[in-house]
């Protein structure tokens, strides 16, 4: 079983929700594979997509369109038809769809912002949050260069993964390890929170659903509560909510870790 197979839950379940930001579709380090196994488990009476689906900078620099690409869109598509509830959130590296904000084709709509009413009754902000970033906002440049590093450290993730899936072992995301463990990063992620939680307090929301600095969560922040959902470069996460109205953080190691588990007590408990 590959692990992109392990990414994919039993059997189909039926879900309230589902939130997934920063695919990055037209890029190399891109988990499409991944990311198409996780929907195809799911049927969700509404997705959003919550920016920088597809990677308007890299494509400017070149086409690189696999298959595996295509199928994400298509997946999405076919969700659609069957009546999944499709908003599209637009982020900085899609950008270039802001000039066609409130466009509506069928069950697909393209916004810059929406707000979610949860099933219990909370009220969320769903945006990307590079409205948020001062990097982004009043520093193109240096945005355009951290861009740069982060793709640097992400071809070093897709080399030592390779190495790991040879070998046996699970994914794991060196660059979501050092957004950990360097000041600066977790300086930066801390002030990011802080600014899109105090927009919601100014709006009278309950918290905010966003992505952007690829660092999944789920947390209060003062009186607001913080979710982001991660990313499908490295960390392959989405938000899920149930229907209860509670919202779940889904990882893609966390699954695949479980799915290990429950394969090694199937061999234990068959007979020899």
């Amino acid at each position: 079983m590959t692990s992109a197979e392990l990414a994919r839950p039993s059997r189909k379940q039926r879900v309230r929700t589902l939130w997934i930001s920063d695919v990055h579709l037209g890029t190399r380090d891109c988990q499409a594979e991944h990311l198409s196994q996780f929907l195809k488990g799911y049927h969700a009476d509404k997705i959003y997509l919550v920016g920088d689906i597809i990677d308007g900078w890299k494509l400017r620099g070149g086409i690189y369109w696999p298959q595996a690409h295509t199928n994400v869109i298509r997946r999405l598509l076919t969700m659609s038809k069957r009546g999944t509830e499709v908003i599209y959130v637009t982020g900085n590296h899609d950008e270039f769809l802001r000039r066609y904000s409130k466009l509506i084709l069928g069950n697909i709509q393209l916004v810059d912002e929406a707000v979610h009413v949860t099933a219990d009754g909370r009220h969320l902000l769903v945006i990307h949050g590079d409205q948020f970033d001062v990097i982004t906002r009043y520093h193109r440049w240096l945005a355009f260069l951290g861009d740069w590093a982060y793709e640097f450290t992400l071809t070093l993730n897709r080399w030592l993964n390779h190495w790991r899936a040879r070998y046996g072992y699970g994914y794991w995301s060196l660059s979501a390890y050092l957004k950990h463990k360097v000041k600066t990063a977790v300086s930066f992620i801390s002030d990011f929170e802080e600014a899109i939680s105090h927009e919601c307090v100014k709006r009278e929301l309950h918290g905010v659903v966003c992505g952007h600095i690829h660092h999944a969560e789920i947390r209060r922040v003062g009186e607001v509560e913080y979710l982001n959902c991660g990313d499908w470069v490295e960390s392959c996460t989405a938000l899920i909510e149930h229907w209860d109205g509670s919202i779940e953080l889904y990882r893609l190691a966390d699954a695949q870790a479980r799915e290990a588990l429950i394969q090694a007590e199937l061999k234990v408990s068959e007979p020899a």
